[in-house]
């Protein structure tokens, strides 16, 4: 099984995780990356208001997102686009949990993902001051993108989990979970009972 996944990357309008207004995803095929997409996503009623914060982070303002489509129109095309991969993202929780909570705001059920932190990767891999992704990217040799923006974020995500697998030697996303201890998440699962 080869070195195949989805890096994915999410911007919010605010500090509710309901709240995307871009994703960035990026198809890596044989460890390579052979696709690309982002799009502007309209947030949810409730958890649309722009924050000064979070503007002046990913430059991302509310009429860069009034014609986009909301979350529930959006949703298929990024299970489409990643289909049946793992996904993969620098400090995980918060991605996986804008697509929990963004499925919740929106009362469509959460796809059903398994994931790895290229965070947790990162710091099983490198020895650095920081593993922000700008500084775990450059370890990488992936240098000069335009963090924040949320298909260079993934692109910077992607790079770092084929240059990780290709340290450690790892063949797929779980040689690389297993040979760093860096665990594979589930989101969209039943509870086990």
């Amino acid at each position: 099984m080869p070195l195949d996944f989805t890096a994915i990357d999410f911007e919010t309008a605010n500090s509710s995780a309901a709240s995307a207004c871009s994703v960035g995803l990026v198809k890596v095929r044989d460890g390579r990356v052979v696709d690309r997409a982002s799009w502007f996503i309209r947030p949810p009623l409730g958890h649309d208001l722009f924050q000064e914060w979070n503007v002046r982070i990913h430059g991302i303002q509310p009429e860069d997102v009034a014609g986009a489509a909301g979350w529930v129109d959006q949703l298929a095309d990024l299970v489409e686009f990643a289909e049946d991969d793992h996904l993969v993202a620098h400090n995980a929780g918060f991605d996986m949990g804008v697509i929990r909570a963004a499925c919740a705001a929106t009362f469509v059920s959460c796809p059903e993902y398994r994931y790895l932190c290229s965070l947790q990767v990162a710091r099983r891999t490198y020895h650095l001051e920081s593993y922000r992704l700008p500084v775990a990217a450059m370890a990488a040799g992936f240098e000069d993108f335009h963090h924040h923006d949320a298909l260079a974020d993934a692109e910077a995500c992607a790079a770092i989990v084929v240059h990780a697998a290709r340290r450690h030697e790892a063949a797929t996303i779980d040689d690389l979970s297993a040979l760093t201890g860096a665990r594979i998440g589930r989101i969209g699962m039943p509870a086990a009972a």
